[in-house]
C-alpha cells in the first residue's frame, strides 16, 4: 500500500482510529451516554480479470470508455495531452496537445464531446470524440483535478473535500458536496468516474478509491487497489493510482496509473 504523507489523515479514517482525546475536566454530573460507534463502510480489493498494455510515458489523469475504446488525458507541462486509445494494444490512434506551459488533468464525455481539463488555468477544452476536432474552451474557477459524467451535470474535482455539479454546457456551478468519511471531511480526491449511479474517486496518493452518494457526498464503500501498484512495483514517487474508466454496457471496470506499463480490467470482491 502507498501511504505518503498527504495522505495519513485518510488512512486514519481507513482504519478507523480517532485522534487523541483532549484532557477533560473532571464531571459535576453523571457522565453522558457514549455516543454510538459510527457504522462501518464496506472494504472491497480488486481481483484481475485482464491485462493491457499501457504507456508507461503517459501522466495519466482522467480515462474513459466510449464505443469500444478508450480517451485518455494526460498532465505534466509541455507534455498534456488528449489521445484515443486502443484497448487491446496500447496504440494511441488519435492525440491532441493541450497548449504549454498548461498541465491536462480529468477528463469526461457529455454526448459526443469530450471535456478536458487543465490544473491551474481554470481552462476546459472540448474535443469532438470523433478525432479529436477542438471544437471551443470554457473557463471555471479554481482548479481542476478530477471530472466525471453524472446525470446532466458534470461532476470536478479540486484536491479538497468538494465536488462541484456543473452544467455541461457552460461550467456553471449547480451545487456542491463535502465528501465524508465517518463524518470527517477527506481531501486529495482526483481522477473520478461514475459507476452505476455512484461517484468513485482515486484518493491521490494511496492505492485506494471511495465510493460516494453524490446526493451528500458521504463514501460508501473503499476499494482497495493496492494489488495493481505491487504487480507494478513503480519506483516514481509520482507513478500512482490514478485512471478509472467503467463500461457500463459489458460491466467491465479498468484502472491504471501515472506512467504505469499496464492498464487492468478488474472485479470488485469484499475483503476478508
Amino acid at each position: 500500500m502507498i501511504v505518503r504523507a498527504a495522505s495519513l489523515a485518510f488512512a486514519v479514517l481507513l482504519l478507523g482510529a480517532a485522534p487523541p482525546p483532549q484532557a477533560q475536566p473532571a464531571p459535576v454530573q453523571a457522565q453522558p451516554q457514549a455516543t454510538p460507534a459510527p457504522a462501518a463502510i464496506p472494504r472491497f480489493t480488486v481481483e484481475i480479470v485482464a491485462r493491457y498494455p499501457h504507456d508507461a510515458r503517459a501522466f495519466t489523469q482522467g480515462l474513459v470508455w466510449h464505443d469500444g475504446s478508450l480517451f485518455e488525458s494526460t498532465g505534466k507541462e509541455g507534455r498534456s495531452e488528449v489521445r484515443h486509445v486502443a484497448l487491446k494494444d496500447g496504440k494511441v490512434l488519435a492525440r491532441r496537445s493541450i497548449p504549454s506551459p498548461q498541465f491536462g488533468e480529468g477528463l469526461a464525455l457529455h454526448k459526443s464531446t469530450l471535456v478536458s481539463l487543465t490544473w491551474k488555468d481554470g481552462i476546459a477544452y472540448r474535443w469532438d470524440a470523433k478525432g479529436l476536432k477542438p471544437v471551443g474552451t470554457r473557463r471555471y474557477p479554481g482548479e481542476g483535478w478530477g471530472l466525471a459524467t453524472l446525470g446532466d451535470s458534470l461532476v470536478l474535482s479540486d484536491g479538497t473535500p468538494t465536488l462541484r455539479f456543473l452544467d455541461p454546457d457552460t461550467l456553471a456551478e449547480r451545487r456542491r458536496v463535502t465528501v465524508s468519511l465517518r463524518g470527517r471531511p477527506i481531501d486529495q480526491l482526483n481522477e473520478l468516474e461514475t459507476v452505476d449511479g455512484e461517484l468513485f474517486a482515486n484518493v491521490w496518493q494511496t492505492d485506494y478509491i471511495v465510493a460516494i452518494d453524490p446526493a451528500d457526498g458521504h463514501v460508501t464503500r473503499i476499494i482497495d487497489a493496492g494489488a495493481l501498484s505491487r504487480q507494478v512495483a513503480a519506483t516514481d514517487p509520482d507513478a500512482v493510482l490514478n485512471g478509472i474508466a467503467w463500461d457500463a454496457k459489458t460491466r467491465r471496470l479498468f484502472l491504471t496509473g501515472k506512467l504505469w506499463p499496464t492498464l487492468f480490467e478488474v472485479k470488485l470482491v469484499p475483503a476478508e
